[in-house]
């Protein structure tokens, strides 16, 4: 396991990062995705801790708080060191029936920090993520309350989650022009089937110096290897709860070629995919997430998968953005610029 730092901050994390949205669900939507109680949870943490995973996410939202709460318990129960965990979390869902019990005004995200510590049984968390972009509150007024929880140590740094890269850039100018606690990292979704971050993301991300932390690396399982190309399948958590979207013509190509070159390497599809999202220089860190212990292990095996550069030039090829606008235009443009820089 190899460790990177979480944006421009001193702090290391696991280039894997254990997720827990497979904690706690019953009914509904969160029963679809996973119904992991204690004893199974404790099993899958102890596991990845035990592989150098030091980074471990979570959010208020799953399970209605039973991710947390479950979580919180595995830490006692395994009595896992807690200065040697990075424990991230999210705010922003509904909570409860009222109007405030949700989004991101100064109330909600400062209850929902209360509460958040409370079920973790924690004294602070890690990385306190806005778990996506809420138009009904000033972003300000979300800021100011992040910075807050900063300054009570109640939070050591600040994320953000599912934002676009307009919304990250006014952030990050709020949070310089008034001094508040910095935005260090954004979670988001990033697959070989879902390459959209790319066109703006990643280059504000880049240019900014943040983390990028990627949920959803399999596509809901889509690229774990039990679908055939042709159809989106019938097995797996994707027939029950179909997210994220797939575009099935080209995923149908990148399962073309991800499979020749999992069988060049003795290893599953979802390997190889969570390989090629480690070889991609943004990334910080990819949340991994699972019902079984062995889906976990080979998961976690994706550390030892070096891919080379035809099998990154096959599967960059399959899973290729269409150009789209302004994008060409801007590589049109300055395509003989960048190729003079590049002789100094």
């Amino acid at each position: 396991m190899r460790y990177r730092q979480l944006g421009p901050s001193g702090l290391f994390v696991s280039q894997l990062c254990l997720g827990t949205m497979t904690f706690g669900g019953s009914g509904g939507m969160w029963g679809q995705i996973g119904q992991l109680q204690q004893e199974e949870a404790d099993a899958l943490v102890r596991a990845a801790v035990d592989a150098g995973v030091n980074f471990i996410d979570t959010a208020n939202v799953y399970a209605g708080g039973e991710s947390e709460r479950i979580l919180g318990q595995s830490i006692r129960n395994l009595g896992l060191s807690r200065d040697e965990l990075v424990i991230a979390t999210k705010v922003m869902g509904p909570m409860g029936e009222g109007p405030n019990a949700r989004g991101t005004s100064r109330k909600h995200v400062l209850d929902q920090c209360r509460d958040s510590l409370q079920r973790l049984q924690l004294d602070h968390i890690d990385l306190y993520q806005i778990h996506g972009f809420d138009p009904a509150t000033p972003m300000v007024e979300t800021l100011e309350a992040l910075n807050t929880l900063v300054q009570h140590g109640h939070v050591r740094y600040i994320g953000l989650s599912n934002w676009a890269a307009w919304q990250i850039v006014k952030a990050i100018g709020l949070t310089e022009a008034r001094r508040l606690a910095p935005i260090l990292s954004l979670q988001a979704y990033y697959t070989l089937v879902g390459r959209d971050l790319e066109r703006e993301v990643i280059p504000m991300l880049q240019s900014e110096n943040l983390g990028l932390m990627v949920w959803s690396p399999l596509a809901g399982g889509y690229l774990s290897g039990k679908y055939n190309a042709g159809s989106d399948g019938e097995a797996g958590r994707r027939a029950a709860f179909n997210f994220p979207p797939v575009d099935l013509d080209r995923g149908d190509k990148v399962i073309a070629a991800l499979r020749p070159v999992a069988e060049k390497h003795g290893s599953s599809p979802a390997r190889i995919a969570l390989a090629w999202l480690l070889h991609q220089p943004a990334v910080t860190s990819v949340i991994i997430g699972a019902k079984r212990p062995d889906q976990l292990a080979d998961n976690l095996a994706a550390v030892e998968v070096q891919l080379d550069g035809d099998d990154l030039a096959a599967l960059n090829a399959a899973s290729v953005l269409p150009a789209e606008y302004p994008g060409w235009m801007l590589e049109r443009q300055g395509e003989y610029r960048a190729h003079m820089a590049g002789q100094n």
